[in-house]
């Protein structure tokens, strides 16, 4: 009997109607997992949370999920960079891998067939990420 996985999922809250879907991807995918969800207010928040849920020791994998948008300030790619950088190092240094399901367009408005757009974008991604997660934790159980 294989125990189960057990898993974090960080959703960022800007744009929250869209980052939510990436979670109903995810789950649309995962079997016989535990996944624990958490909600911060943006992108930046996320990877701190994620090294210290990995310190815990109770998951085998952590999914990050954000909508970093371009806002009329140059600040975007900044973010999107920051926070990939740091779940890279965080997985590094705890042996936890992290995922990424954070997204950071070139051309982001609120109009509805953006909107749209983008939410089914999300699920998808996360049913990306559920993949990539089965993957690579059947990869580190045959070590």
């Amino acid at each position: 009997m294989t125990k189960p996985v057990n898993i974090a999922f960080i959703k960022a809250q800007w744009h929250a109607q869209i980052v939510d879907q990436s979670l109903v991807g995810f789950e649309q995918e995962i079997e016989d997992a535990n996944v624990d969800v958490y909600n911060v207010p943006g992108a930046f928040e996320m990877p701190l949370l994620a090294k210290k849920l990995a310190q815990t020791g109770k998951y085998d994998a952590i999914v990050a999920a954000a909508l970093v948008v371009d806002g009329g300030i140059y600040h975007h790619e900044f973010v999107s960079a920051a926070v990939v950088d740091a779940l890279m190092q965080g997985q590094m240094e705890t042996g936890v891998p992290m995922f990424s399901v954070s997204l950071t367009p070139h051309n982001f408005q609120e109009t509805p067939d953006l909107i749209a757009f983008f939410t089914d974008h999300f699920v998808k991604k996360g049913q990306e990420a559920a993949g990539a997660v089965k993957q690579t934790l059947a990869v580190y159980a045959g070590l």
